[in-house]
């Protein structure tokens, strides 16, 4: 076997399986153990209660001030999050005391060694654990930041203007090719004033012909906390657009993976407020940027917003507040209303104490109030999202009854990565069709 392809092997062991959570259970297990093994009574009288104590404690505190003080979450974290960061905890506590209390530990090579590489198992079989929860992170070379995408620069030769032509009459060349690429950019915002990180954009294998085809547009939110690059790592992102066009002649929206938020842990509620003009950024200056500085199709009806958890509410939230800008959408795993906890905490805090400005950006009341003749859109929910699923069932039923032709997919799966990768792969077939992509 060839370096490369071993290097490959390994950056490609996947991280969220059942057999890799299995086995950083397993090392769970046996780095505690080894953590635990003393043959002196008063390290299990008062040595380990201690080190209990002391992660169970942490853990706590770090729980209120996250839930109670922080709350850079509009949800509380699933209690196996808080679980796995306890026992990393603990193996740093029992770490502690042997190392420091039991001098005789660290002063013998082979036991000092086994304490710290059980430790260091320990916090990162704990840390799988947690991206287990999420699918943030599937395999090795995502958690070491390395991409398995092509990517280009914005500034690159391939990308310069050349002629465009309607979809239908543009044709596949023979040196068109097989992937698409990512590239980078900053998405200035010109009329709202929001501070946006660099956004991504998915180019198809399409955009890289002369002609140039005038594909539809999707732009992509990430959630909350999360970044544009989220959709290109958990998302999958460029591997199911790349394998849908090479089953439709290189033909799939562009997708520009636009920042919602603002910062990792922000939430601006995808409104105008005192915490940024974000709907004004991504009804106004994307669209603007994306006409400006994209060979696209401009119109409106060849334009998609999606996006999932915050990402899903905000695409619901664009859609009822800017249908003309974004008639077509995508609310995967969306909330049933924009939320930093609370209605009341939300009202106050972000909207001034106003309820009827929270009623303007709510989709919900939206849908009661207006009727949406021309919009459609897909919702996706797991089957298994106690949190979001009876919200996201009452948003569809809701925008049916306002007129919008919309559909609900439930599939297997909770509120991960896992189900949003699915999803999008799910509904792209429906998305081309609706933005002009034909079958």
């Amino acid at each position: 076997m060839s370096s490369t392809r071993m290097v490959n092997g390994v950056l490609g062991i996947p991280l969220t399986t059942p057999t890799a959570t299995a086995v950083f259970a397993i090392l769970t297990v046996i780095g505690l153990i080894v953590l635990l093994l003393r043959r002196y009574r008063v390290w299990f009288a008062h040595g380990v209660p201690l080190a209990v104590t002391a992660a169970l404690g942490s853990t706590v505190v770090a729980a209120l001030l996250i839930e109670k003080v922080w709350k850079p979450f509009p949800d509380r974290l699933p209690w196996a999050v808080y679980g796995w960061a306890a026992t990393a905890l603990l193996a740093v506590s029992l770490l502690i005391g042997r190392w420091f209390v039991r001098r005789r530990d660290r002063a013998r090579p082979l036991v000092a060694t086994a304490l710290v590489v059980s430790a260091v198992l320990v916090v990162i079989s704990a840390a799988g654990r947690i991206d287990a929860v999420y699918d943030a992170y599937p395999t090795v070379r995502t958690v070491l930041g390395i991409s398995d995408y092509r990517t280009v620069p914005f500034d690159d030769p391939s990308l310069r203007a050349s002629q465009t032509v309607p979809v239908e009459d543009w044709s596949a060349s023979d040196d068109l090719p097989a992937t698409g690429a990512v590239t980078s950019v900053t998405i200035p915002g010109t009329v709202s004033g929001f501070r946006a990180r660099e956004a991504r954009v998915y180019l198809p294998p399409a955009y890289f012909s002369d002609p140039r085809p005038e594909l539809p547009v999707l732009v992509l939110l990430a959630g909350q906390p999360g970044s544009p690059e989220d959709w290109l790592v958990g998302g999958h992102l460029p591997s199911t657009m790349d394998a849908y066009a090479a089953q439709h002649h290189g033909l799939v929206p562009v997708v520009v993976l636009a920042d919602g938020t603002g910062g990792q842990f922000d939430n601006p509620l995808c409104a105008d407020s005192h915490l940024g003009n974000v709907a004004t950024y991504l009804a106004v200056d994307v669209p603007a940027w994306v006409r400006d500085d994209l060979q696209v199709d401009d119109d409106p009806r060849a334009r998609a917003v999606g996006g999932l958890s915050y990402g899903g509410t905000c695409a619901l939230q664009l859609a009822t507040t800017r249908p003309d800008v974004y008639p077509t959408f995508l609310d995967m795993s969306g909330q049933a209303e924009p939320t930093i906890g609370d209605r009341a905490s939300t009202i106050r805090d972000v909207f001034g104490g106003d309820a009827e400005a929270f009623a303007r950006n709510n989709p919900a009341d939206l849908l009661a109030r207006n009727r949406y003749p021309d919009s459609a859109g897909a919702f996706v929910v797991g089957l298994d999202d106690s949190e979001y699923r009876a919200g996201v069932e009452q948003l569809a039923s809701l925008a049916r009854s306002a007129g919008m032709d919309v559909h609900l997919t439930e599939l297997p799966g909770t509120h991960s990565f896992a189900l949003w990768s699915a999803g999008l792969e799910k509904e792209l077939p429906w998305l081309a069709q609706r933005l002009g992509l034909g079958n």
